[in-house]
């Protein structure tokens, strides 16, 4: 920052100035927006309040460490010389982080007034320290569009550019064997009045709970702890923010707004692959978080040693804490899903043997299994129909249709290197040898019978290697489950797993 101040542009406190702390601060804040400007003062200085004069030191207070340190940098040393300028032999100012619920507040008469309510002081405070990116130049507005805080139970959440959904909670949330690890962990989090582990990672494929989970864990943890501060976004609009940032030229807001807060919780992290700025920042963020004893809670579509594009210090440091998997759903989840799906939909009856054909035919990801049981529920209500297999075949077949055929290559990746206890990075690599090569050709050819996706894009998927190595490694697996009866058996296994 560094203003320079001539001694002939230094205004003197007025003479007749009442021996009054409050008036002096109000003459000592329009000095400083004079000085450093108003884009500044809003930002910095505006959130200073004065608590109070006692023994010769002004106690001014903030509403986050953040601040404080910023302010005494930067613009402490002014600030002295102008309360020593007033009618109270003031002698020193000491910035303090403010920790009560209720805050001062100065109306546009320069009176003192007080909140009325812990939410008054949230907006107050985060509004002076949180600035819109939408238009260059603005000055910050009590809240910013995309950081308004969440009402009702979620007060205090603070979700970008969205809310939480009220329906992702822990009580509607089904436990089955391919999730309880990843549901205990984040009850642990969100339960814990200290961080039992940093960071929580959250990883499985689409549709299988994690965005659940991440919403559970908000509710729960500002539930408990209301005086907390939750900061729920997408890795998407984390670099989006961090970009505006960068063009506005108000990077400094931007780390205040990520690293002055008790829990970060980022969706979807696998969406700054490759992305390099963002990366270098929320390195930054993520060790400035864990210094300062804040939890940090991740969700991506892989685990961190299977993520490609990522710098090494950022991928070892996602397993500090406790890497928490949610495999796909197996049958008795499924159904356990429907049933809880179908007695909310108290006003159709669904049959027993409805629910289990859903749980047997559609396997790719809860996401769909919910869409598959509202088509049926709707075609029930609006046609008049009675629920039967028939139906829900006629209702749903494109659904089972595509679900006949419908798993990915990185599905049928990470089932065969978890076979082989391999990693996913390592049966991609350029390695030969025998270890590595062959579960690579098991995926390919795995990849061949059970997606559509054609030989160059299979290659694609693995490195990139070339459409004639898939067409190899198909012929060879062909050749060997004829001769080799435990590879046969390897090979019915992942097929019997990947089909559910």
């Amino acid at each position: 920052m560094g203003v320079t101040i001539k001694q002939s542009q230094i205004k003197q406190a007025p003479s007749n100035i009442q021996a009054d702390g409050g008036q002096h601060w109000r003459w000592v804040q329009t000095q400083l927006r004079q000085e450093y400007g108003q884009a500044q003062f809003d930002r910095w200085l505006r959130p200073l309040r004065l608590s109070n004069i006692h023994g010769g030191v002004a106690h001014l207070s903030v509403p986050t460490d953040f601040i404080r340190d910023w302010v005494e940098r930067n613009y402490l040393t002014r600030i002295r010389s102008l309360m020593a300028a007033g009618p109270e032999q003031v002698a020193d100012v000491q910035v303090e982080v403010s920790k009560r619920e209720l805050c001062e507040d100065t109306d546009s008469d320069g009176a003192l007034n007080v909140a009325e309510s812990p939410a008054a002081h949230a907006n107050a405070t985060l509004g002076s320290a949180m600035p819109d990116y939408a238009q260059p130049g603005s000055t910050p507005s009590p809240l910013p569009a995309q950081a308004r805080t969440m009402q009702g139970q979620g007060d205090g959440v603070e979700g970008m550019g969205g809310r939480l959904e009220p329906r992702y909670t822990f009580d509607s949330f089904v436990v089955g064997k391919s999730n309880a690890f990843a549901h205990a962990a984040a009850r642990r989090v969100s339960e814990a009045q200290t961080i039992p582990f940093n960071p929580l990672f959250l990883h499985g494929g689409v549709g299988l709970g994690k965005t659940h989970l991440m919403n559970a864990i908000a509710w729960e943890y500002s539930t408990r702890y209301p005086g907390r501060r939750v900061l729920y976004i997408s890795a998407e609009k984390f670099m989006y923010q961090f970009i505006a940032s960068v063009r506005y030229r108000d990077t400094m807001s931007f780390k205040q707004q990520f690293r002055s807060v008790d829990l970060l919780m980022l969706d979807d992290f696998q969406f700054i692959a490759n992305k390099d700025s963002t990366q270098e920042e929320f390195f930054h963020t993520f060790n400035a978080l864990i210094e300062s004893q804040k939890q940090l809670i991740i969700s991506a579509d892989r685990s961190p040693t299977d993520l490609e594009g990522f710098q090494e210090r950022i991928v070892s440091r996602l397993g500090w804490g406790l890497v928490a998997d949610i495999h796909p759903t197996d049958y008795e989840l499924r159904l356990g899903i429907l049933q809880s799906k179908a007695e909310a939909a108290s006003a159709v009856d669904i049959p027993m043997d409805i629910l289990d054909f859903l749980a047997r035919k559609i396997t790719s990801n809860v996401r769909e299994l919910e869409g598959a049981l509202n088509r049926v529920v709707a075609y029930a209500q609006l046609v008049g129909r009675a629920i039967t297999v028939d139906v829900v075949r006629e209702v749903l077949a494109d659904l089972l249709r595509a679900n006949d055929r419908k798993i990915n290559i990185d599905e049928i990746q990470k089932a065969v290197a978890d076979h082989y206890n391999l990693r996913v990075t390592e049966m991609l690599s350029e390695r030969r040898a025998r270890n590595i090569a062959r579960p690579r050709q098991v995926a390919m050819y795995l990849a061949k019978q059970l997606t559509q996706r054609s030989l160059p894009e299979i290659g694609r998927k693995f490195s990139g290697r070339d459409h004639t190595t898939v067409i190899h490694a198909v012929k060879k697996i062909e050749d060997l489950r004829r001769s080799d009866s435990t590879l046969d058996e390897d090979i019915t296994r992942l097929m019997r797993k990947l089909q559910g």
